[in-house]
């Protein structure tokens, strides 16, 4: 089944409000949904959009296509920009996930030595504190 998010008419006459539905593609505008996503009244100055961004997003995870009016309006709201910016951080992490570069495996290794490191790090310090300590008393 193919869904697309699109506008469905509610209102008075000459005074149309609509809701942003999810809807199977071959059902009529104003016929059967399968939940409301959003509310635009073209009508009011300026125009009001409410969204929920989290269940449009959801939406178009599975797959869901827009059409060129809510397109728009999603464009306008900022909510088509976050969209591809979780599209594109998940693709940028699967490629991650996926293939381990020279530079993590070095630093895997860096990452086993570092205890040793650690201890010669507080050494120095130690020493430090011991020769400021006998400057205090004298």
């Amino acid at each position: 089944m193919s869904v697309r998010i699109r506008l469905r008419r509610i209102g008075k006459k000459k005074h149309p409000i609509y809701r942003l539905a999810v809807v199977d593609k071959r059902v009529k505008r104003d016929g059967r949904f399968i939940e409301f996503v959003g509310f635009y009244d073209p009508m009011t100055e300026p125009h009001t959009i409410r969204l929920d961004e989290e269940r449009i997003i959801v939406w178009l995870k599975e797959g869901a296509s827009c059409s060129d009016t809510v397109g728009s309006l999603l464009r306008q709201a900022g909510t088509l920009e976050r969209w591809h910016e979780l599209k594109a951080g998940a693709a940028a992490d699967e490629k991650k996930a996926a293939k381990p570069g020279k530079k993590e495996s070095k630093a895997k290794a860096g990452a086993a030595k570092s205890p040793a490191a650690e201890k010669k790090a507080e050494e120095p310090a130690a020493e430090v504190k011991e020769d400021s300590e006998a400057e205090e008393n004298a």
